[in-house]
Order: structure tokens, then sequence, then C-alpha cells
């Protein structure tokens, strides 16, 4: 163990004490997949290691019949897959409980409850709380559901900027956790920049809000696939850190790494052990297979599974 926490040292540029922070930051981190990108892939198990956490997007347009699959290929090959589900997406209750049961079906029993990217709903839902609200993951067995979070703000749901309606959201799903079994969690939009991510945190504890949160964090990309997809999903005030990189014409080629980000984050968390971060959730904008890599250059357990 102690060459290989030598060897993320040095390949990760980072001094000795942020190594070991971001090691135990990003202990059991999750990553996102969608089944067109998940067909790329000959099998997960030879770039992360087995029980990984994997999100599966449902991004509109895709049929449930992928998602399905992709599910079922996932979980046999040993992973812990959440699936999502995007309310606005969603007809009615019946296409909600057929989509939770096929998925319980399979073992199953995690998923990210959300709005969606949709702008109108196509049925009878609006809203992550009103998925929650018909008891129909509780009737399936499902114990883990997690929530959205956006440490910048969405001016989807808040045009003005603010974090009012946002911050309501959470706070009665925060209720709806104390008054179920279900275990939650925040899982938040990718962001560039330490600070607001901090801020937001400590001022969710400060409302109450004391759901645990798993950073939203970019693996390595090109810098021009980051921005873009920064301004495609509304990314905010962090999104200068993208800005500043591009104007330095040294940098502008290079792979945008969170290295920096990760190393912030963990040093806080080091500092301050009640800070809700608990867990880091990776975006691979730039390809799972660069994400992999990454996380076997910075990550203790992944970089061992790796070398099995």
């Amino acid at each position: 163990m102690a060459k290989i926490l030598s060897f993320v040292r040095r390949s990760a540029g980072t001094a000795p004490s942020d190594a070991a922070a971001i090691a135990h930051l990003t202990r059991d981190f999750s990553v996102e997949v969608m089944p067109r990108t998940a067909a790329k892939i000959e099998d997960f198990r030879a770039i992360l290691p087995e029980g990984t956490r994997i999100y599966l997007a449902h991004i509109d347009g895709t049929d449930f019949a992928d998602m399905l699959s992709t599910a079922r290929r996932l979980s046999d090959e040993g992973f812990r897959v959440m699936p999502h589900f995007p309310a606005r997406g969603i007809a009615d209750r019946a296409e909600l409980a057929h989509r939770i049961e096929a998925y319980a079906d399979l073992g199953i029993r995690e998923a990210l409850v959300i709005a969606g990217g949709i702008d109108t709903p196509r049925g009878e839902f609006g809203d992550s709380m009103q998925l929650l609200e018909t008891g129909l993951f509780d009737r399936f067995g499902f114990t883990d559901l997690h929530v959205a979070g956006h440490p910048e703000g969405n001016r989807d749901i808040d045009a003005d900027g603010s974090t009012t309606r946002v911050s309501a959201a959470l706070r009665w799903k925060n209720d709806f956790q104390s008054r179920t079994d279900a275990r939650m969690a925040i899982a938040t939009q990718f962001c560039f920049e330490p600070e607001p991510v901090i801020d937001w945190a400590e001022s969710l504890r400060a409302e109450g809000i004391t759901l645990p949160i798993h950073i939203g964090i970019a693996g390595p990309a090109k810098l021009q696939t980051m921005i873009k997809f920064a301004m495609a999903c509304g990314v905010g005030p962090s999104l200068r850190v993208l800005q500043r990189r591009a104007a330095d014409l040294s940098k502008l080629m290079l792979p945008f790494e969170p290295t920096e980000m990760l190393a912030a984050l963990a040093r806080h968390k080091a500092a301050n052990p009640d800070f809700a971060v608990e867990r880091v959730h990776f975006f691979p904008l730039g390809g799972i297979g660069a994400t992999a890599e990454y996380l076997g250059r910075t990550t203790p357990a992944a970089r061992i599974s790796a070398r099995a």
C-alpha cells in the first residue's frame, strides 16, 4: 500500500498530505454512464473496482429497453447500479411502477430521482418530489434514493438566480428522509471551483439539511469539451476556472484534470470532518476510459483493481 500511495503522489503532482486526503475523499467513488457510452466498454471489470456504484443516466430519447439491458449487464459484472428516474419523462404512475419493478427484478435497489432535463412534463409528474410521494420505491424495496443538488444554483428552477426554490425542495427531501426508511444523499452537478461548493454545503447545514453530499466532479477532458458541457449544464461561477485556463495558451491543448479541485475539498474535509461532502461522483466528460485511467493514478483502490 505504501508503494501505491507513493506512486499516486508522484503521478498526481500533489503533496503527500494532499494525496492521502484525496485518496480518503475519493474512496467509494461513483461514476456516471449512459447506455451508448457503456456499450463502448467491453468489460467494466477491467477498468473499475468491483462493487463501484455506477449511475445509469436516462437521457431523453433513450429507450427504456436499452436502460434495462445496460443495467442488467452492469449488475451481472458486479457493480452497484443506480438508474436515473427523470420525473418529466415518465408518463404516469403505471409507467413509473413498471420501471421500478423492472429494475427491482434485476436486484437493483438504488435510484437517482430527478426532475429531468426536459422543459415540459410529458405526463403527470413535474418534479422528483412527486415521484417520491407515490411510495412506489418503498413498495419495491428500494433502499437508497439520491436526489439532485446544485451548488451554484439552477436557473431552470430559480430563474432569478437565487436558490429559493432549490433550497425549499432540498428541505422537503430532508424531511422525507426523516419520515421514511430511505437512505438518501444529494448527488450534485459538477463544479470546477471549491469555494462555491464549501459555501453551499455550509449553508445547507445552517438550514438544517443533513443529507450527505456526493459532490459531482468532471473527469479529465479537453478544455473545449469541459467548457461546452459547463455551458450546456448551467455551471455558473466556477466556469471562470476554465475561462482562465483557456486564456493560457500553454495549457489550452492539455486535458483538464480535477486534481486541484479534489485537493482543496479534501483539505477542507480533513480540517472539518463534519463537512457534508462524503463521497465523490465522477462525470466522465472526456470518456469513461480517461476517467478510469485518472482514477487509477489518484485513487489507491482503483489502481489495485486495475493491477489485479
